[in-house]
C-alpha cells in the first residue's frame, strides 16, 4: 500500500496551486455576492436598514467562499478535473 506524502504548502503556495472544477465555481460565485453586497452598501440612494445590514452579511459570506475555495488545492494524484 501506498502511503501519501504530506507536503506542507504555505499561504502563497496554495493559492497559487490549481484549483478543482467545483471550487473554481463556487469561487466566482462568492466573488458575485460580495460584489453585489458592496454595489448595495455603497449605493448612493437611501435603503432600508435591513437591506443594509443584509448586504453585509452576504458580503462576508461571499468572501469567506471566495477566499477558501481560492485556497483549495487539486490534488496531484487527482486525474478527473
Amino acid at each position: 500500500m501506498e502511503k501519501k506524502q504530506n507536503k506542507s504548502m504555505n499561504l502563497l503556495e496554495r493559492a497559487k496551486a490549481p484549483t478543482p472544477k467545483f471550487f473554481r465555481k463556487l469561487r466566482n460565485i462568492g466573488l458575485v455576492m460580495a460584489a453585489l453586497s458592496a454595489a448595495i452598501v455603497t449605493a448612493p440612494m437611501s435603503l432600508p436598514a435591513a437591506v443594509i445590514t443584509a448586504a453585509g452579511y452576504v458580503g462576508v459570506v461571499g468572501s469567506v467562499i471566495s477566499a477558501v475555495s481560492q485556497v483549495t488545492t487539486k490534488d496531484v494524484n487527482d486525474e478527473t478535473d
